[in-house]
């Protein structure tokens, strides 16, 4: 009996993607949750795992554009393996991709098909977490999840062996990655004698095109810019970095100062904090924090979902997690959904000062700057300090000028007198 491998619902306004490679070969076999294929749309790169045990015979080749609801492959639930064969070789067309390196066989994936039952509670497992409740023969159910979706992840059962006072496995050497394509290097369609280089774009790059046109036409931008003494924020982190790092295992950086005065920020100018829809204008009493992060593949923008409940440490861990995520090119549609207001940080790239750009629908951005040493006033002093430009763009159809320099004034006070982040005056 064959399975239909069929494109899933992409979430919202995502209706195609392109297969940028087949992780399983045709002839291989399967597990269920072993993934298949990484398939690249216009907002994110994600992994499509089996649904069944059995043989995978390949349907559509790598570079391909295909629809929601295609069928690119079968997995034949009762077929014998066969040797690998190479995935059917990329077409030269418009939109073609570049031609991936030979993947191994993946020796495990023929050790069987028995699967353990999803335990009711948990969601689905991941296969490391599949293993290590096997492994120690676990009940799924009863381990605290703290994954997205109440999902267990690996950290939650190994927490749990170690409350259990049970030996926690050593981490067992990385298995080499296969050779991935190089996301923005793409196949030239045709080089001049001139020596230019024509390429087709991606489809990340397009959907950013399109993206940063629409904030252009739709919105009336503006920009407002503010300065702000680091002194403060740099003193408290180098007091206490080693300590943060030893207690909560993540580096105390300026993105959670930054993030906890922008909340404290937008609870007094709520209007930063909504949107225009139709002829509404809808407020959000919640903070989808979303943080530019700059890739390969071009800059992608990450939510951290309910930043107004987190804590300076799960802010930290958040965006660390969510930044690795971005550059491996694994974010998932949720992860990259329903930003309330953005963070971009130009500073780490040098820059001294610039105008960001809305991320549509929000109706505003906070763009942070290098940090330089410059001679300022204090007390009638001349001092130096290390400053930082900050910029807020906003949309002036709802956003006043008066409301756009109170937010940033009041991020500016907290980052310069930052005990009122703790006590919220």
């Amino acid at each position: 009996m064959a399975f239909d491998v069929r494109i899933p619902p992409l979430g919202e306004s995502v209706t195609e993607g392109v297969i940028l490679r087949w992780v399983k070969r045709d002839g291989e076999r399967v597990r269920p949750d072993d993934i298949l294929l990484e398939l690249e749309t216009d907002k994110a790169t994600m992994e499509l795992p089996a649904e069944r045990a059995g043989v995978v015979r390949i349907l559509r080749r790598e570079g391909e554009k295909v629809a929601v609801g295609d069928v690119i492959a079968r997995i034949e639930e009762g077929g014998a393996a066969e040797q690998p064969k190479p995935a059917p070789e990329t077409r030269a067309t418009e939109g073609a991709r570049p031609e991936p390196a030979p993947a191994a066989p993946n020796p495990a994936s023929d050790q069987g098909t028995a699967t353990v039952p999803t335990p009711r509670g948990v969601g689905p497992l991941s296969p490391a977490v599949r293993r290590l409740i096997e492994e120690h023969r676990l009940d799924a159910s009863e381990i605290p999840a703290s994954g997205k979706g109440g999902r267990l992840t690996k950290d939650d059962v190994l927490a749990y062996l170690e409350r259990a006072g049970r030996a926690v496995p050593e981490a067992r050497p990385a298995e080499p990655e296969r050779p991935r394509p190089a996301p923005e290097r793409l196949r030239p369609v045709a080089v001049a004698r001139d020596g230019e280089e024509r390429t087709p774009m991606s489809a990340i790059r397009k959907r950013i095109a399109e993206r940063l046109v629409q904030a252009q036409r739709t919105a009336a931008i503006l920009t407002t810019f503010n300065e702000i003494d680091m002194s403060a924020v740099q003193a408290l982190r180098a007091r206490y970095k080693d300590r943060f790092r030893e207690r909560y295992g993540v580096g105390l950086g300026f993105m959670s100062f930054f993030a906890y005065a922008t909340v404290a920020a937008l609870h007094e100018v709520p209007t930063l904090n909504a949107e225009i829809r139709g002829d509404d204008v809808v407020y959000k009493h919640f903070v989808h924090l979303g943080i530019a992060v700059a890739t390969q593949r071009g800059l992608v923008v990450p939510v951290v979902h309910d930043a107004d409940r987190m804590s300076f440490a799960e802010i930290e861990r958040e965006v660390e997690r969510l930044a690795g995520r971005a550059r491996e090119g694994k974010l998932t549609l949720d992860e990259l959904s329903g930003g309330t207001f953005t963070l971009t940080n130009g500073g780490i790239f040098g820059s001294l000062l610039s105008t960001p750009i809305l991320n549509p629908p929000q109706s505003g951005i906070l763009g942070m700057h290098k940090i330089e040493k410059r001679p300022v006033v204090v007390d009638d002093q001349i001092v130096v300090r290390p400053m930082m430009y900050v910029a807020v763009s906003y949309d002036h159809r709802l956003v006043d000028g008066e409301q756009a320099v109170t937010f940033l004034v009041r991020v500016k006070e907290r980052l310069e007198d930052p005990s009122r982040l703790l006590l919220d005056v």
